[in-house]
């Protein structure tokens, strides 16, 4: 088992930066590849980015490729979203989640555990 809390969010102007923290706690961090996804009201829960066990491999949506950057510090046992730019559209409710598989998805269902979220609002 694995808990996963999410801090960072808040209210930001367009153009404007956050830092998205997700701590784990419970089994081994760097067993998991971790991945950030986001749902905004209406729509369906989307991938953000992902990150490897070791942090050598990412991957990332092409909508937030180039201003967003995925990270993690598996001594501290916390996955990070540095978002720059940020657009109106990137408004949502922000989600980490962890997959025990070897791989970098971007399909929900294949990560097994789930943060509460955190909300991040771009303001027009």
């Amino acid at each position: 088992q694995v808990q996963l809390v999410e801090s960072g969010g808040g209210l930001v102007q367009i153009g404007g930066s956050l830092r998205l923290s997700c701590a784990a706690s419970g089994r081994t961090f760097s067993y998991f590849a971790m991945g950030w996804f986001r749902q905004a009201p209406g729509k369906a829960r989307e991938f953000v980015a992902t990150i490897s066990q070791s942090g050598t491999g990412t991957s990332y949506a092409n909508s937030v490729k180039g201003r967003f950057t995925i990270a993690r510090d598996n001594a501290k046992n916390t996955v990070y979203l540095q978002m720059n730019s940020l657009k109106p559209e990137d408004t949502a409710v922000y989600y980490c989640a962890a997959d025990n598989g070897y791989r970098l998805s971007s399909w929900p269902n294949e990560y097994s555990y789930w943060g509460q979220g955190t909300q991040v609002t771009v303001s027009s």
